[in-house]
């Protein structure tokens, strides 16, 4: 048996170099860019392990689930973890973070998600970045949500680990991702005697072993059709240009809150203020009686292709994700998706529903 995806050549130390000069101009930085070859979740924690440990003082924000992983990474590394927690239908404040420094002055290390896809909100990192230079904090983020979605500036904003994965915004492959590393980054894990090391979770070995190097000779066997699939996505956005990518996103946001505004039925947006909900995805609370989970499988038996989700865990009670990103950031799976959920409301007896109405909001609203 012979396949035309098993007989390509092996992929070059200078493919795979380049493949990760074009994530640092995607990401707009100067920073080292290592590709890693596993989902995002693989960087994030290597970044943890890597940077924290008995004598970190972190501030952990939580603004969704991901924010409470990342405080249980940095407990099991023995870091004492400061949480600031706020109500997922909101975003943290760069004002919040400020007084949490000025309460502990000892502050040394930040973890914050940029945009929660579970949870639909989006934080303002540009201003927690000024207020994490100020404290001389190191700044860890995950941005596997927000990258393509909206900017990503890990230079401008003061990052010292920035992940992102393709799989959403991108519409790229999962099974790879992407970590950018600052110099202070680097430095907190070489003093770091924790660190990962001769291990998969090991930032330190690439560092070591392929960017001192020159970039000559790779660890391991890279994961070929992912990392040529990563490649071809970033030729993709290349062509169409980042700044028409992120633009379809906001579009597709601005569009489903309109939509669901003039759909009723009783729907409304779980994030409360436009300025604070991730373009990535909408998150949508149902009315009183209505279990999110059973109306989204009501809508998904019509079309089981519609990227409609219930929330995660006890959320998949109350909320519902409308997955507006990659190849789905576009009018038609946003029309698509408020008539199937208009319908679903009719049929359990919702009031009210027009799903006229919501397309002709979600059009005007469209740019």
């Amino acid at each position: 048996m012979t396949h035309p995806f098993l007989d390509l050549a092996p992929l070059s130390a200078a493919r795979f170099a380049s493949i990760e000069d074009r994530v640092a101009k995607l990401l707009d930085t100067r920073q080292d860019v290592v590709v890693t070859q596993g989902e995002a979740l693989l960087p994030l924690e290597g970044a943890i392990r890597a940077t924290a440990g008995p004598g970190t003082t972190a501030l952990n924000v939580i603004t969704g689930p991901y924010g409470q992983t990342f405080g249980d990474w940095l407990r099991d590394c023995g870091a004492t973890v400061i949480d600031l927690a706020v109500p997922f239908h909101t975003a943290v404040k760069a004002a919040q973070v400020r007084e949490a420094f000025a309460e502990h002055p000892e502050i040394d290390f930040v973890s914050l998600v940029h945009a929660e896809a579970a949870t639909g909100n989006t934080n303002p990192v540009a201003e927690i970045g000024e207020a994490v230079r100020a404290q001389g904090a190191l700044f860890y983020l995950d941005a596997v949500a927000s990258v393509g979605a909206e900017p990503v500036l890990p230079d401008a904003w003061g990052v010292d680990l920035c992940v992102i994965g393709a799989q959403k915004a991108m519409g790229g492959p999962a099974g790879v991702s992407a970590v950018s590393v600052s110099e202070r980054a680097w430095a907190r894990m070489a003093a770091n005697p924790r660190a990962p090391r001769r291990s998969y979770l090991s930032l330190l070995d690439w560092k070591e072993r392929w960017i001192d190097g020159g970039r000559k000779a790779l660890l391991h066997a890279p994961a070929q059709l992912e990392m040529l699939a990563l490649e071809a996505c970033l030729e993709r956005v290349d062509a169409e240009g980042l700044d028409a990518v992120m633009a379809r996103h906001a579009s597709a946001a601005a569009a489903t809150r309109a939509g669901v505004a003039a759909l009723g039925g009783g729907l409304e947006p779980y994030v409360h203020e436009a300025g604070e909900a991730a373009p990535v995805a909408t998150t949508l609370r149902t009315p009183d009686g209505v279990v999110a989970a059973e109306l989204v499988a009501r809508a998904l038996a019509a079309d089981p292709a519609l990227p409609l989700a219930a929330g995660g865990g006890a959320l998949a009670r109350e909320m519902i994700r409308v997955n507006h990103y990659g190849p789905d950031a576009t009018p038609g799976a946003v029309r698509a998706c408020l008539a199937a959920l208009g319908t679903a409301l009719a049929e359990s007896g919702a009031e009210d529903v027009d799903v006229t109405a919501a397309l002709r909001a979600a059009a005007e609203e469209w740019r």
